[in-house]
């Protein structure tokens, strides 16, 4: 039997999949997944077509139950994803590179539906 955690990974995994899938159809470019650097993690790293490097923080959620998924951004998150971000920046050498932070809710109601809100340029 599955315990809370395993169900909850599973799900994180899940919205995801689906934030990629999405971003991928809008043409970006998938650089980086589960990138850890200071403690922290960012979801996703991509390359909009227009060459903007793109953080992208997914939030995933079964039902309305825990409201919005992209409340869970709170300012204690977007400062910790802002470091691990300029970390990132510093280790490639992009400091002079365009960028932004975007945050894709997914919502999973049940089974077989996902239901997908993309907020660019979020914070």
């Amino acid at each position: 039997m599955e315990d809370r955690e395993d169900l909850r990974r599973k799900l994180g995994r899940r919205g995801e999949e689906a934030a990629v899938r999405h971003l991928q159809k809008l043409g970006y470019r998938i650089l980086g997944r589960g990138v850890r650097l200071l403690r922290g993690e960012i979801d996703v790293i991509a390359r909009g077509r227009d060459g903007t490097l793109v953080f992208v923080e997914v939030k995933t959620r079964a039902g309305p139950g825990c409201g919005p998924p992209e409340e869970a951004v709170t300012s204690a998150k977007r400062d910790q994803l802002r470091r691990i971000a300029q970390a990132y920046l510093c280790r490639h050498r992009l400091e002079d590179a365009p960028c932004r932070f975007d945050v894709i809710a997914v919502s999973i109601p049940d089974e077989g539906r996902i239901v997908l809100t993309h907020l660019e340029d979020a914070f």
